[in-house]
């Protein structure tokens, strides 16, 4: 009995831009914003994990109104310890989830004396053990503190990695993976700030200001949102 012949399956096609369109996203996105850093102010790599491990769940602007006078007189583990728990929840009751964010910067500051001589580490594995430091923050601080090409994920990325075609994924490590496996190495290093950036100012969540956007010719979201226009009441009094 003869076989039924076996049907080629079709091989899929890429969910992501491709090589040729990833690079030309980078590079506009490089060309709009040609030095692009974190938001949050901070003094040193160790201000730094202090200032992103408490930006969850809340602003940078929220973040450095908080830390302003913080890092003003606690700038090292060894100042910050000095203040206590409750010190440094005077100094940040400002933000989101503030008691356990105190908590843990003072246990932070102790592993960090213990085990790292108070000096950041510079491996992801290493800053994850510090409490408060997840994935995330640790990627910010590898990249920003000691230029290392890591991205983190947060919503802002994940939006217009997925929104764009760039690297989608259904949850942030999926997009993490993406994102290194897609992005030229020239772009690795600035490809954090640039998306962040870009998802905070210009890919919103919910209205895109795709009218502005200049990578609009280059993403894949099928409902961009339609310049405006000006308004007469945009144009101010005619009296």
């Amino acid at each position: 009995m003869a076989k039924t012949p076996t049907k080629t399956r079709r091989k899929r096609r890429s969910p992501t831009l491709g090589p040729e369109k990833t690079a030309q996203l980078y590079a506009a996105l490089a060309e709009d914003r040609p030095a692009p850093e974190t938001e949050l102010n901070y003094h040193n790599p160790f201000t730094l994990v202090v200032a992103v491990a408490l930006s969850a769940q809340a602003t940078d602007v929220g973040v450095n109104k908080a830390t302003k006078k913080l890092f003003e007189v606690a700038d090292t583990p060894e100042a910050m310890l000095a203040l206590g728990e409750e010190g440094v929840a005077d100094h940040i009751k400002t933000i989101g989830l503030w008691r356990n964010k105190a908590k843990n910067v003072i246990a932070l500051c102790e592993l960090l004396i213990e085990e790292f001589g108070g000096e950041v580490p510079q491996t992801r594995e290493e800053l994850t053990r510090l409490p408060g430091v997840g994935r995330k923050t640790a990627n910010v601080v590898l990249n920003e503190a000691f230029g290392q090409p890591t991205i983190a994920v947060d919503t802002h990325i994940f939006r217009v990695s997925n929104r764009t075609g760039l690297a989608p994924g259904k949850t942030p490590d999926d997009v993490e993976d993406q994102l290194e496996r897609v992005t030229p190495d020239e772009f690795k290093k600035g490809a954090h700030h640039w998306l962040i950036l870009h998802g905070r100012y210009v890919c919103v969540a919910r209205k895109p200001k795709c009218w502005l956007c200049t990578i609009s010719d280059i993403c894949k979201f099928k409902d961009k949102t339609p310049d405006p226009g000006r308004k007469e009441s945009d144009l101010g009094p005619k009296g």
